[in-house]
């Protein structure tokens, strides 16, 4: 295990001791984040002390992934479905179903209100699941998986959030699993028209990659999130060149 993984597992460990928690609960999406993170406080706090939720809404086409997950670490898990929720919310605002962007984000922010919801019916912590790279972008909803009490990933590009997945003996294809949101068939990377490796490059080396400008500008629209969201973070103490004074 290299020192990135063990880090962030004794991170983990020292978190939720200064807030008295024994327990921490994990929306279990089947993508690379909730599977990571599930695992390293699995490592932090053996598996009796973590809960894994799933919260499909309707019939999700890769839950199976997701109960991939949940038998692999030997976790207690649940399953709340949001779909009754999500239709109601939405039938009662009007030019709802007009809304690309109010589609997209209320499954999200349902999903945390059940995190917290079943986190504190079990004294659970409810774990954060975000990444440096998505967050960077604005691929986060603000108040939905942007939230959390404590954030293992939000300071690791995805690149080292599947590097800590292998050293962690994860199943390859949920660590290396394409990001999709599952509303349509393309992929997280083909909309955005840039990798996530042109990302990291840049926050990592401060390389300026052929999307530079279009990459910047969404860091710069998407700023405000970072800044309203401040959960307690693991701190890898790595170079990020998205820091004020790299790009002013």
């Amino acid at each position: 295990m290299n020192q990135l993984t063990e880090n962030v597992i004794n991170w983990v460990k020292e978190k939720t001791a200064e807030i008295n928690g024994k327990k921490v609960i994990v929306g279990i999406s089947g993508g690379k984040d909730s599977t990571v993170v599930a695992a390293i406080c699995v490592a932090a706090l053996g598996k009796e002390n973590v809960f894994g939720l799933l919260m499909p809404n309707g019939d999700q086409k890769d839950i199976s992934d997701s109960f991939k997950v949940v038998d692999h670490l030997g976790i207690e898990h649940d399953i709340v479905n949001i779909s009754e929720a999500f239709r109601e919310i939405g039938a009662a605002i009007p030019g709802f179903y007009q809304s690309d962007a109010a589609r997209t984000n209320l499954p999200a922010r349902l999903r945390m209100s059940a995190l917290y919801a079943y986190g504190q019916t079990i004294n659970a912590i409810v774990m954060n699941t975000s990444n440096l790279s998505e967050d960077a972008i604005g691929y986060a909803t603000l108040y939905g998986d942007s939230a959390g009490s404590l954030a293992p990933l939000s300071h690791l590009t995805t690149e080292e959030v599947m590097e800590i997945g292998d050293d962690l003996g994860l199943p390859h294809d949920l660590v290396h699993k394409t990001p999709i949101d599952g509303l349509q068939p393309l992929s997280d990377e083909d909309k955005l028209g840039f990798t996530y490796h042109e990302v990291n490059e840049l926050i990592r080396k401060g390389v300026h990659g052929p999307h530079y400008d279009m990459i910047m500008k969404m860091y710069r629209s998407n700023k405000f999130k970072t800044d309203i969201i401040r959960i307690p973070y693991f701190d890898p103490h790595y170079a990020n060149f998205l820091t004020a004074e790299h790009i002013e």
